[in-house]
């Protein structure tokens, strides 16, 4: 990976002993800094690049997926809006929710772009339910709910045979901004987070388990 853009105390170092992939734990980084690199990565990697799962958090914005309908902001006020080459709809991203980009090999790994949805999904699910969060998916739309409210989002682009972008885990944030769009083109849609549940609101705490679902279900 160049990482000649990014200081070196954004990019850290791998985590130890993770094996494959590599875990970043970068902080709270920009979001159009970050989705650069990522697509720099992408382009960059070689054949035995080993996969990474980057996990930070982004200063508040909204994201629009490649195929997202403008008329699902309703109202984004002081947040930044920008168009993204993911798939899905609008999200938001804001401090307290965990996000992790999954820079994934798929035909190295012998895994489809639905396969690796549903290992994200799980994952997800997983880590809530060590919470004693009873969560589940949806085969009408992408992500993880808890009854009909949304906790995790989930949009990936797949080039030259390699995903990035990844999910964004709700934890302990701000939730209002979701109420200024529809999330994920469903309008009405309730939004959710694990400290509103019981779970930990320490962002760390949620993001540890929920890494010990994600390396083996990537690895």
């Amino acid at each position: 990976m160049n990482t000649s853009s990014w200081p070196s105390k954004v990019v850290g170092a791998p985590t130890p002993a993770t094996g494959s992939p590599v875990v970043r734990r970068l902080g709270v980084q920009p979001y159009v800094r970050t989705w650069r690199a990522m697509q720099e990565f992408t382009a960059q990697r070689r054949p035995d690049t080993p996969d990474e799962l980057w996990v930070l958090e982004h200063p508040p914005i909204y994201t629009l997926g490649l195929n997202g309908r403008d008329e699902h902001v309703l109202n984004a006020a002081d947040v930044p809006l920008i168009k993204v080459d993911r798939g899905g709809q609008v999200t938001y991203h804001g401090p307290g929710q965990v996000v992790v980009y999954v820079l994934c090999d798929l035909g190295r790994s012998g895994l489809g772009v639905r396969h690796l949805v549903t290992r994200l999904e799980t994952a997800v699910i997983d880590t809530l339910a060590q919470f004693g969060i009873a969560a589940h998916s949806r085969t009408d739309a992408p992500g993880v709910y808890v009854d009909e409210a949304k906790i995790a989002a989930l949009g990936l682009r797949v080039r030259r045979g390699c995903s990035y972008h990844g999910l964004a885990l709700n934890v302990a944030m701000d939730l209002e901004p979701f109420a200024r769009i529809n999330p994920c083109g469903h309008a009405g849609m309730p939004v959710t987070q694990v400290s509103d549940l019981g779970g930990p609101a320490e962002t760390a705490i949620v993001s540890d388990t929920l890494l010990a679902f994600l390396v083996p279900a990537i690895d």
